[in-house]
């Protein structure tokens, strides 16, 4: 059983998307050390995200739990669904080259824990709903390494990025100046498919590696928490092995 999130010190955390329109969430937070903020997905911040965060925390992280929808401790994908086509202010799920107002919002989240800890910047995780964050939060300053897990968004369309051109040079810049981040994908995936993958290898790679692309063998989609396999040699575990001992070498 994971530390349930009673045992995670918890505060509200408000700032302004690019639109001006202030948006605010409850964060928890547990553990010391290296800082690494983990993004819920769609399912929600259920035991198998819990099992993650520990995960962390057992090798000297302070995890960064945002909540940004749906029940904590258990997953709800049908519900959820329905609460983020309704947060219309934070989610634009099938918005095509421009990211949901959110990500603003996860930006200040990275440079806030940043100053609060005193570390030289933090990690991230993304994952499905939420993959294309992870890839967007790397323009941040405060931001040093990120793995983006089976990005989907912009949902039903595999051949655009949730995030403008604009932000891919930006992007494209910081790691140029940090080193590469990584993604990761199920090869059988069909929420995140080989088409979407193409498009992030041409947008980001075009002259250079900026982001490591992981391919899993099987057709699962959550390659950290639903679909992960905690078994030495399994896809997953090396999955999770990497993502871990590359952070550890972006945050020293």
């Amino acid at each position: 059983m994971p530390t349930q999130i009673s045992a995670y010190a918890k505060k509200e955390f408000t700032a302004h998307s690019s639109e001006g329109k202030p948006l605010s969430h409850d964060v928890y937070e547990r553990g010391k050390g290296k800082v690494c903020v983990i993004i819920q997905e769609l399912p929600g911040i259920g035991q198998e995200t819990l099992c993650l965060a520990d995960t962390f925390v057992e090798r000297g992280y302070k995890v960064i739990l945002p909540h940004l929808f749906g029940p904590i401790g258990k997953t709800s994908v049908a519900s959820n669904l329905f609460r983020v086509f309704c947060m219309r202010k934070e989610f634009r799920v099938f918005a095509k080259n421009e990211s949901s107002p959110i990500v603003d919002w996860l930006k200040a989240l990275c440079k806030k824990v940043k100053e609060e800890n005193n570390v030289k910047g933090v990690a991230v995780i993304g994952m499905c709903l939420t993959g294309n964050f992870a890839i967007s939060l790397m323009a941040e300053d405060a931001v040093l390494a990120g793995f983006a897990s089976q990005p989907a968004m912009p949902f039903q369309t595999q051949n655009a990025l949730h995030m403008s051109e604009e932000d891919v040079t930006k992007i494209k810049s910081k790691l140029d100046v940090v080193g590469p981040m990584h993604c990761g994908r199920f090869e059988k995936d069909k929420l995140c498919t080989a088409e979407k993958f193409d498009l992030i290898n041409r947008k980001f790679n075009d002259d250079k590696e900026r982001i490591i692309l992981h391919e899993l063998p099987g057709k699962g989609h959550s390659i950290l928490t639903i679909d992960f396999v905690d078994e030495a040699g399994h896809p997953t575990k090396k999955a999770l092995e990497d993502v871990m001992e590359y952070f550890d070498d972006q945050l020293g």
